[in-house]
């Protein structure tokens, strides 16, 4: 299976277990906007509450607020989004469509490294076992041509980023002859700058509202309440103020599902420290949220570490964790060391003073920020993509599985009874009366039992309990794992300690 068809796979999967719907769909939908169905709300509220978890019930000197989405216009200035929260765009003439110049030249860089692994791939089926993939990639002459080409177009990228140098990313989108994905046209216009923030009023009367925008990001929220959260917590630096919320951004193309929308939700967490302290800080959060993503049990070369070649406004250090998704990879959590810009940018526009004073040297001063930024759909979409998988049998049959973190599947227990009579049904909803304080349960009685099983697999339900006339006699029950399939036979209590043990928060987060 290819990686688009693995894409389109995962897309419909989602749509046709419950998981995510194009929004609107009856009105034929809404670019780029999706909804969580049921078991998707379910899947994203799970993943915040581990975030929630190992940031903020964790760490005694990090808290949790929940800002407005409405904010004085003059915090936008303050930030710099007004004046710079750009992105470069290019329209094709023949198409008319819009694209983002920047990532027109990462598709493209992402083209070739899918041709490194094509490469790697034909070599690995030919050489078998005695396959040395390090030891291929350095003696190569067709992949070290293509880690040459990429270096050379990072360098060029970079340096016309970095210079702002719009003409520049012009004649490399040129130069590299990237064509236009609905066309197949090179007629580019000029690449232009185009500010990503929603405009609104708020207001009773057009005359006397006042512009505003939707939040473009959650961070601002926490910076202009620092003072309020420090003074009634009494915390003391360093610490941590966390939030999850939703952000909106005017995307020139926003695509590949969930991956880039306009209207999205993100977990963030700013961490203050004092001054000349943030390189400890930063290489210090840079392990620590590999660690949390690690956690979850998906495997560590799915991940990695790009450092920013170009800083934003506000940081002295920059780098993104980049999974694997089944476009390539791409960056799925942010650790900036933002200095005390954002800060220092706010007590100047707001006149008000913000600082904190350490009592332990006796001082006041700006707090610089080490932030953690996450996107919730970039990680639902990481996990979902990641777990979904197509499984040959022993019996030459195929099963579609949802291998979901368990700590992270919507619906913990599937409880069947074997048939619809002779007791099995009130058996078996008298065990999920007991199990559905702790843990979301579902009842399914429909169907064989085989097929049962399928639909759970497909739901990512990681515990089947079967009910059979033998249960009614003795007791015990049939508990079925869905990632090994294997099934055992054991009492009531025995199979819920069984669940309890593999569901405990602890064997997830204890390092």
């Amino acid at each position: 299976m290819t990686s688009e068809e693995k894409f389109k796979k995962v897309i419909s999967h989602a749509k046709e277990y419950g998981f995510i719907f194009p929004s609107s769909e009856i009105y034929d939908g809404l670019s780029a906007v999706y909804d969580y169905g049921q078991n998707g709300a379910e899947l994203k509220n799970n993943i915040k509450d581990y975030w929630l978890k190992a940031m903020v019930q964790l760490n005694d000197n990090i808290v949790n607020i929940d800002s407005a989405i409405l904010m004085h216009p003059t915090i936008w200035k303050a930030s710099g989004h007004v004046d710079a929260f750009n992105d470069p765009l290019i329209d094709n003439k023949d198409s008319k469509k819009r694209y983002r110049a920047d990532v027109l030249i990462e598709d493209h860089i992402t083209k070739i490294e899918g041709k490194i692994e094509k490469e790697i791939n034909k070599a690995q089926k030919r050489f078998g076992k005695n396959f040395d993939k390090e030891q291929f990639i350095k003696t190569s002459p067709r992949v070290l041509q293509y880690y040459d080409k990429i270096k050379s177009i990072y360098n060029h990228f970079s340096k016309a980023l970095e210079e702002d140098d719009l003409i520049g990313l012009k004649n490399i989108i040129e130069d590299l002859e990237i064509v236009c994905p609905v066309s197949g046209s090179k007629n580019w216009t000029d690449v232009k700058q185009f500010n990503l923030m929603f405009g609104t009023k708020l207001g009773a009367s057009s005359e006397s509202a006042m512009d505003l925008y939707l939040r473009p990001e959650t961070a601002q929220g926490i910076f202009v309440n620092f003072l309020n959260v420090q003074k009634t917590s009494r915390l003391k630096i360093p610490f941590g103020i966390a939030q999850i919320g939703k952000a909106f951004r005017n995307e020139i193309v926003a695509r590949q599902f969930i991956f880039r929308m306009r209207e999205f939700e993100q977990m963030e967490m700013q961490f203050f420290i004092k001054p000349g302290t943030q390189k400890e800080w930063y290489e210090k959060w840079k392990e620590t949220r590999l660690k949390w993503h690690l956690s979850l049990g998906i495997k560590k070369e799915n991940y990695r570490f790009h450092d920013h070649e170009k800083l934003a406004h506000y940081a002295d250090a920059a780098c993104d964790i980049e999974f694997n998704f089944p476009f390539g990879f791409k960056e799925l959590e942010g650790i900036h060391s933002r200095t005390d810009f954002d800060l220092s940018n706010h007590e100047k526009f707001s006149s008000k003073k913000i600082k904190y004073f350490d009592s332990q040297i006796n001082e006041s001063y700006t707090p610089y920020v080490i932030e953690t930024s996450i996107g919730v759909d970039r990680m639902f979409l990481a996990v979902f993509s990641n777990s979904l998988e197509e499984e040959s049998l022993p019996d030459n049959s195929t099963r579609t599985v949802l291998k979901l973190p368990v700590i992270l599947a919507p619906i913990k227990i599937a409880i069947l009874p074997l048939l619809k009579k002779d007791g099995l049904p009130e058996l078996s909803k008298k065990i999920l009366d007991k199990l559905k304080w702790d843990y979301k349960v579902v009842y399914d009685e429909k169907d064989a039992i085989g097929r049962r099983y399928r639909r759970q697999d497909a739901l990512g339900t990681p515990f089947c309990i079967t009910v059979d006339h033998q249960s009614v006699s003795d007791g015990t029950v049939t508990i079925r794992y869905r990632d090994s399939m294997v099934q055992e036979r054991a009492s009531v209590h025995e199979v819920i300690s069984k669940i309890q043990s593999n569901l405990n928060i602890k064997s997830w987060l204890k390092t």
